[in-house]
């Protein structure tokens, strides 16, 4: 079971949770072997981002949190060109309308970077009462930094495809 967040104090503002979707609420182990070789095939690791398969347990906790009446914004690595897809994905596995948040195009930031940012801008909409995250270098910044944080754990990968899924967010920043 993930660790409970830390709830913010009411401030009066609605609250947020925020999920990312890669290894949250989508399960990418199926086109991590684009990534695991040299030289990566970002063009097919993306290609096959349609065919993600739902992680039922992400998914049931972002459901859950917005018939809780809590706003849901999605904080992906994805980029722009992603946005109609994820989309998309989002609505045909049943998730709850959110906002989603996106990195530019060339933004190759790692995400450990990239989303506490935007988080940060996020904040300004208003409370955030949770972030639900796998990356665990995203966890580790967003805690230190006193986000609530559940380090979602369900989509286990081979230590290599894990690896592999850690490189593409904090070293190449591409997802």
């Amino acid at each position: 079971m993930p660790d409970a967040p830390t709830p913010a104090p009411d401030d009066g503002r609605p609250t947020i949770v925020v999920f990312d979707v890669d290894g949250v609420l989508a399960d990418v182990r199926h086109r991590l072997r684009h990534v695991e070789r040299r030289p990566k095939d970002w063009d097919s690791f993306f290609a096959a981002m349609d065919d993600d398969g739902p992680l039922t347990d992400g998914i049931a906790m972002a459901q859950q949190r917005a018939a809780e009446g809590h706003r849901v914004v999605y904080l992906t690595g994805r980029n722009e060109d992603y946005r109609s897809l994820t989309r998309d994905w989002l609505a045909r596995h049943g998730l709850p309308e959110g906002r989603i948040v996106m990195r530019r195009a060339d933004d190759r930031r790692p995400a450990r970077v990239f989303k506490p940012a935007a988080l940060r801008r996020i904040a300004g909409e208003g409370r955030v009462v949770a972030v639900v995250d796998d990356d665990a270098a995203v966890v580790d910044v967003l805690r230190r930094d006193g986000w609530p944080v559940v380090h979602a754990t369900w989509m286990t990968a081979d230590a290599e495809a894990q690896q592999s899924l850690f490189d593409a967010q904090e070293v190449e920043g591409r997802t």
